[in-house]
């Protein structure tokens, strides 16, 4: 393309400079057409339709339906006059307006040859052409020349991280082998670890439950006799084992293992059938008096403002936010939950795991070395081949006929209208933004070269933007012209969605 436009301006510089050489023929005939029009011969219509003598050619009357027997007169409607304009460029005009003043040879006005001068504008013009050519040609050159260079060097780069890849590889799994040998013998130890504290769980539930019930006996064993008799039992109707709102003598003797009454250690037979549904009178199942103090020792609770809040941040009542559901709650009802809480925390942090011992530490500790090892590795793997996609991806673009494209790779190229921001990064995408404030809409990612079959280079399409309301996603055509320096000149909205910027 810039050396057809550096060729063209020199032939008609060329052409222009050529001492002009008269040809004898009628007035308003070009070169081309001479062998049509001889004088000695009678004239046929260039059309066929008539033949006169050569006599009527210009005589300004019209005989032809093509007007060709009128090639200098303005008889014909629809004729046309050859001006020679010698000094400037020869053309066709609708019978009239010749630079040369040709088309003037019978009107007696006195016009002024204008093509010498004309032909001055036109041949400072082609050469100012020429030169922009030039520079474009020399600039075209330079960056397939670039792009030449360019692309060796992602081939000697794609070769050398491929093969650093291979090394990588191979440390990954030397790596993973390191690491999972040293999970095994990390495993095996947190998993004694934690059967060792499931079994001191269980040997705690136990104790608790067993206090638990040694406090139930001592609660139901009203007379302190040491039995619990199916009287003392009967004031828990909670213990209805058949849940039909009465508690009988038969349900409570039932409980007790078919007896009237049970001693503590004939109890412990049949905890199991009451321990789910019994509910303590005190609003928690103490396991003993004496563990009760101790907890309560360790565990105060206070009703009193001045001990939650010190000072001066005690929070004042407000009747106004006060929440009605409130009125409801007695004071039983919060001692039960301040109790419930404590209770909660307490079971919280009995069943934390307690921490490893050094050994099982220290198998976690290398454990978790040769984790991180392999994690980095791994993750500098996954880079290496991201990067070995990018260069394949660059290496095979169609960056067109001597790649002289490919420094729009990754640039990106703003044009500023007095509504949006429309940016364009080739081979990329094309979005635009309102200028004052709003989201970035996508109009479209590349796609491929739309070009005519004998430019096809010279437009791009980017294709599945963000879709129209109610109608199909956008597109955007970009048209590519020459020039000195890469900017986005314009845009336009032939139809509702798809753009048309001009790069």
């Amino acid at each position: 393309m810039a050396v057809a436009c550096l060729l063209f301006p020199l032939l008609l510089l060329l052409c222009g400079a050529a001492s002009p050489v008269e040809v004898q023929r009628p007035r308003g005939v070009p070169l081309s057409k001479r062998q049509f029009y001889e004088e000695d011969k009678p004239f046929t219509c260039l059309d066929g339709s008539l033949t006169v003598p050569f006599d009527r050619v210009n005589d300004d009357y019209c005989d032809c339906q093509d007007g060709s027997d009128e090639p200098g007169t303005a008889a014909c409607p629809n004729g046309s006059f050859h001006c020679t304009n010698a000094g400037f460029r020869p053309t066709f005009i609708p019978s009239s307006h010749c630079c040369d003043t040709t088309d003037e040879y019978n009107s007696g006005a006195a016009c002024q040859n204008t093509c010498r001068e004309l032909g001055r504008k036109e041949i400072e013009s082609l050469q100012k052409m020429a030169e922009i050519a030039k520079e474009g040609f020399l600039l075209k050159q330079q960056l397939i020349h670039e792009a030449k260079n360019g692309l060796e060097e992602k081939k000697t780069k794609l070769a050398e991280v491929q093969s650093n890849r291979k090394d990588l590889e191979e440390k990954v799994d030397a790596l993973r082998t390191v690491k999972e040998k040293a999970e095994q013998p990390e495993n095996e130890a947190k998993e004694r670890h934690l059967k060792a504290w499931e079994d001191q769980k269980a040997v705690i539930r136990m104790e608790k439950d067993k206090a638990r019930m040694s406090g139930v006996f001592l609660e139901l064993d009203k007379d302190g006799d040491g039995f619990v008799t199916v009287d003392e039992l009967l004031t828990h109707s909670e213990l209805d084992s058949d849940g039909d709102g009465t508690f009988t003598e038969a349900e409570a003797q039932g409980l007790l293992g078919g007896v009237n009454k049970v001693d503590a250690a004939s109890f412990e037979s049949i905890w199991n059938n009451i321990k789910e549904k019994f509910h303590s009178e005190s609003h928690t199942d103490t396991p003993a008096t004496g563990e009760a103090s101790q907890e309560e020792a360790k565990e105060p609770t206070s009703d009193n403002d001045a001990e939650l809040y010190p000072d001066d941040d005690i929070p004042e009542d407000d009747d106004d936010e006060e929440d009605p559901d409130d009125e409801d709650l007695d004071d039983g009802d919060y001692k039960g939950s301040d109790t419930l809480q404590v209770h909660d925390k307490k079971e919280d942090e009995e069943e934390a795991m307690p921490p490893y011992d050094q050994e099982t530490q220290s198998l976690i500790d290398a454990a978790q070395k040769s984790r991180d090892e392999f994690n980095e590795a791994e993750k500098a793997l996954r880079e290496l081949d991201d990067q070995i996609r990018n260069l394949e991806k660059e290496i095979s673009f169609d960056f067109g006929a001597s790649a002289e494209f490919a420094y729009l790779y990754s640039q990106c190229y703003e044009l500023h209208t007095g509504e949006y921001i429309y940016k364009l990064c080739p081979f990329n995408r094309v979005s635009q933004k309102p200028k004052y404030g709003g989201s970035e809409t996508n109009l479209g990612t590349w796609g491929k070269w739309a070009g005519p079959e004998d430019n096809v280079y010279s437009v791009m399409k980017y294709e599945h933007g963000t879709g129209c309301w109610q109608g199909p996603n956008r597109s955007t055509t970009v048209k590519l012209t020459c020039g000195k320096e890469t900017v986005v000149t314009s845009t336009s909205e032939p139809s509702r969605y798809p753009q048309q910027p001009l790069l």
